[in-house]
Parts: C-alpha cells; sequence; structure tokens
C-alpha cells in the first residue's frame, strides 16, 4: 500500500512534468490572445484578449476550407481503418487457416516501414492511376498505414476475451458473425475508441502525404494550410498562434470527450 509521503511525492512530480508539458501550451493561446501590435517570438501576456486574432486568422488563412478537408480525410480514415481492423482482429484472434502466422507477421510490417520511404513511389503510383490531387490520395494511403497498428491492437483485445463467452454463444446458435457484431465489438469499446482516438490524431496531424499529394488549394488539409498561412504571415506571431490553436483544436476536443474511454482502453492494454 502506498505511504502518504509517497503518494504526495508522486503527485508533485507528476504535477511539474505537467507544468513543463503545459508551458509551451499556455505560451502559443497567450500569443494567441495578444494584439498584434505587441506580439513577439518570446512568451507574451496579453494586457486584454484579443480574440479577433481567431477571426482574422480564419478568415485569411481560409481555415474553413482546410478545416472541411481534414475532417473529411480523418472521418473516413478512422471509419473505414476500424471497420477493417475489427473484422481482419477478429479474423487473427479466433480463427485458424493456413497461412495465418506468416500473413500476420506480413502485416506487421506496415509498422516497421516509415512512411517516408514509400511516399515517392506511393505518389507515382497514384498519379499513374489519376488519384493524385484528390481526396482518395489521402485516404487510401492513411488507410493502409493504419490498419497494421489497428489490426495488431483488435487482434490483442480480441485475444484477451475468454473463449468460454464465446464458446457458449455459440452453443446457444450464434454465428461467427452474431459474435463479432453482438458480443465482442460491445464489450471493446474502450478499446475501439481508443484506437480510434490514436488513428484521428495521425490522420489529422498528417503533414507530409498532403503536401506530395495535393496542390489543389481547396483540398489541403489544416496542417498544410497552416505552413501556407506560416509563410504568409512570417513576422504576425498573434496570427501564427491563432491559427495552431484553430488547427489543434479539434483533437484537443475529441480527447477531452473520449479520456474517459482513451485511459480505459489504454489501461486494458496494459493489463493485457
Amino acid at each position: 500500500m502506498i505511504s502518504k509521503r509517497e503518494a504526495t511525492l508522486n503527485y508533485l512530480i507528476l504535477g511539474v512534468f505537467a507544468i513543463i508539458a503545459l508551458f509551451p501550451l499556455l505560451g502559443v493561446l497567450t500569443s494567441a490572445l495578444t494584439d498584434p501590435s505587441e506580439s513577439s517570438a518570446s512568451l507574451t501576456f496579453p494586457t486584454s484578449p484579443h480574440f479577433e486574432n481567431f477571426l482574422t486568422a480564419w478568415n485569411e488563412g481560409h481555415f474553413g476550407t482546410y478545416m472541411r478537408s481534414s475532417v473529411l480525410v480523418t472521418v473516413s480514415v478512422v471509419v473505414i481503418s476500424s471497420l477493417l481492423a475489427v473484422l481482419a482482429g477478429y479474423a487473427f484472434a479466433t480463427m485458424r487457416f493456413r497461412g495465418q502466422s506468416v500473413l500476420f507477421y506480413i502485416l506487421l510490417l506496415g509498422l516497421m516501414v516509415p512512411s517516408e520511404a514509400l511516399i515517392i513511389p506511393l505518389y507515382y503510383d497514384l498519379r499513374g492511376v489519376g488519384l493524385t490531387d484528390t481526396y482518395w490520395a489521402l485516404i487510401f494511403p492513411q488507410v493502409a498505414q493504419s490498419l497494421a497498428f489497428c489490426t495488431f491492437w483488435m487482434r490483442s483485445f480480441f485475444r484477451g476475451i475468454p473463449t468460454s463467452l464465446i464458446e457458449a454463444a455459440k452453443l446457444d446458435g450464434a454465428t461467427r458473425w452474431s459474435v463479432l457484431w453482438r458480443i465482442l465489438v460491445p464489450i471493446s469499446r474502450p478499446a475501439l475508441l481508443t484506437m480510434a482516438m490514436l488513428v484521428f490524431m495521425w490522420t489529422w496531424n498528417e503533414f507530409l502525404m498532403p503536401l506530395v499529394m495535393i496542390t489543389s488549394e481547396n483540398l489541403r488539409t489544416a496542417p498544410l494550410g497552416l505552413a501556407f498561412f506560416q509563410g504568409q504571415h512570417t513576422s504576425q506571431f498573434s496570427l501564427l498562434a491563432a491559427g495552431a490553436t484553430i488547427v489543434a483544436a479539434p483533437v484537443v476536443i475529441v480527447y477531452l470527450f473520449l479520456q474517459r474511454h482513451f485511459i480505459a482502453g489504454m489501461l486494458a492494454g496494459a493489463v493485457k
């Protein structure tokens, strides 16, 4: 049992690390609220909140268009990856078929190969079939990148479910399809939401793929749009900070809504 002194020391250490992690975010937020005439590259505190910076950055940076593109791509990647991962993870965890182990290890190669090593041949492949400068050029590759991790994640969770539960359902006449969607998927909600949140974060923050695949301004994602916005406002630090806050806000909001499930899913994975 942890003593009161140990608990106090743990909270103190965690508090120090929390302050270190939150300090840069606080600096960006305070800079975003500073009057443009008073902003600088160093940490600044506004004399009065200047919320107009967000509206100015939104309009001048065309973030409405960029955010729409990011939402479309990110939601598509999360939905497709989650669906395929549930099916593949269920197959690898509960079924036995020839070449299962080999196929699974081949799939895991996707965790070991960095996307930077594949981006150039991938560009020429997609250009050859006419998919560059489309949303599909962002959705398909990122689904493929996420699928290895997602399948491994769901396979690990499904393998941790007692086989007696599955066998009991089969004795009651449930098919494999019913076992998956009526029994396993409902109880895997924390793991699914944790996986979906991680994929959401990775896809939303992806920069290299849109930079290489997209040339049309109306198809740019939020991080790519922020880079172009930065090039146009190199010395307007308050507007840059406001733009960065706008781009980061969806990830923060999603985490705040799903943090309970996220922590539960991570703890479940740690226990297993």
